[in-house]
């Protein structure tokens, strides 16, 4: 059930912005009397699984869920129509109109998707607000892994800045860790700066970035739940454990570990009760659940929430817009990297599917709408002549120029570019096979 609703979340992500964009094509080629010939939501090779035509235009719905497109007639495109290229052009052919009204069909799907999460952001924020952990709120530092430590971050610490930025909500840090260069951190009132080295952002990369770093909380017992091994031991609400099988303990993860560790045995606990040190011993059960959960209003203190009316969410959510188009430009940094490898994580849909919630949650739903929105205008505006941007690039030199490329510029090109698409498909979809068999 948790498969289905996870795939329900994600086509119906992508065939809103699907839609929307192709409307962002579809909408300019209209108002200047340009034929479309189809809109398609995914693609029809050989059948479609439904179709009406409704005036010159054919609408449907394909067999292939990767996308979708409008067919615009007199328009070399990925349909690779030459036939129709060899007839003299017509008045409502694309081939026949100024270059500006072309150049405004074709920026036009990357401009809806642009104004979508802008509008999304803005609307989430006037609904939900914007709730974050404050990073200068957290009183215990960080807490991170080996992975993390690898990196040179050590438990405890409090960050400052990466690369010379300060750090607003705790939640940008990872992506931004494993885009800047260095980073610096207060550790025991001392301000320490070091480099971010690239092999240990590729271990990071490697495992997927799970909880590499975290807010530390503080080994204190918030909940003792009745009939588990915890409270049959004794342990009490209030407890702050700083020891188990003679390891000391500092923060809630580390005790987690040591549960994780020690299934099917008993854990000799050392407990401050109150500044009494007190003895017990817990059994850990195949469940690995003792029965007991940290004190949250420790790390309640870091979150905040701010409240926005419609003035002020307009401004903020194009803000949200920009930073997460810059997240995602900087990321090709990681992805062309020798030493991460970036490119040998990269999801198709099927590593897409796998981050959608396990329940559906409007709130996710709209806030990775808007991220994945944000994702589809950076990779259409790349100069790729399959895709929207190929288009422009090729509009711009001839509004410069005053003179088209040829058409067979235009076949050649749009062949280059359908190869380069597909081999990038190739690379996800290997990947997210690759890591489906072997994790």
């Amino acid at each position: 059930m948790t498969l289905i609703i996870q795939i329900a979340q994600f086509v119906f992500i992508i065939s809103v912005l699907v839609i929307l964009h192709e409307l962002g094509h579809f909408l300019p080629a209209k108002y200047f009397k340009t034929k479309v010939e189809k809109f398609y939501l995914f693609f029809d090779y050989k059948f479609s699984l439904f179709k009406k035509k409704i005036g010159d235009t054919e609408y449907g719905i394909g067999w292939i869920p990767f996308g979708g497109y409008v067919k615009i007639a007199g328009m070399i495109d990925e349909s690779m129509d030459t036939e129709q290229m060899k007839l003299p052009p017509k008045p409502w052919e694309f081939r026949s109109k100024p270059a500006w009204q072309r150049l405004i069909i074709m920026i036009g799907g990357v401009t809806v998707n642009f104004f979508l999460a802008w509008f999304i952001y803005s609307a989430m924020l006037m609904y939900y607000g914007d709730t974050y952990i404050d990073n200068s709120k957290l009183e215990n530092g960080v807490y991170v892994d080996e992975i993390g430590e690898k990196l040179g971050i050590k438990k405890g610490d409090k960050i400052v800045s990466i690369d010379g930025k300060e750090l607003l909500k705790f939640s940008d840090a990872p992506i931004n860790i494993l885009l800047g260069d260095k980073m610096t951190v207060n550790r025991d009132g001392k301000l320490i700066t070091f480099l971010l080295k690239d092999e240990v952002k590729k271990l990071v990369l490697e495992s997927q970035g799970k909880r590499f770093i975290s807010e530390a909380i503080p080994a204190k017992i918030g909940i003792v739940a009745d009939g588990y091994s915890a409270q049959l031991a004794g342990i009490k609400v209030g407890d702050e454990i700083v020891m188990v099988n003679n390891t000391p303990i500092k923060y809630w993860q580390d005790l987690v570990h040591e549960i994780r560790s020690n299934k099917n045995e008993n854990l000799k606990i050392i407990s401050n009760r109150s500044g009494l040190m007190f003895p017990i011993t817990v059994k850990v059960p195949d469940s690995l659940k003792i029965g007991i959960a940290p004190d949250f209003a420790i790390a309640k203190k870091a979150v905040i929430t701010k409240q926005y009316g419609f003035v002020a969410s307009i401004p903020e959510g194009f803000k949200q817009t920009i930073d997460v188009l810059v997240k995602q430009v900087r990321q090709f940094k990681l992805v062309f990297n020798k030493k991460v490898q970036g490119y040998k994580h990269m999801k198709g849909p099927i590593g897409i599917v796998t981050v959608m919630s396990p329940t559906w949650d409007w709130h996710f739903v709209w806030k990775f709408m808007a991220m994945f929105s944000v994702w589809l205008a950076f990779l259409n505006l790349l100069p790729i002549p399959a895709l929207d941007g190929g288009h422009i690039v090729f509009l711009l030199y001839e509004m410069i120029s005053g003179k088209a490329p040829s058409e067979k510029v235009m076949e050649y090109a749009q062949i280059t570019g359908f190869i380069i698409v597909m081999s990038l498909m190739i690379l996800v979809f290997g990947n997210d096979i690759y890591h489906a068999i072997f994790g």
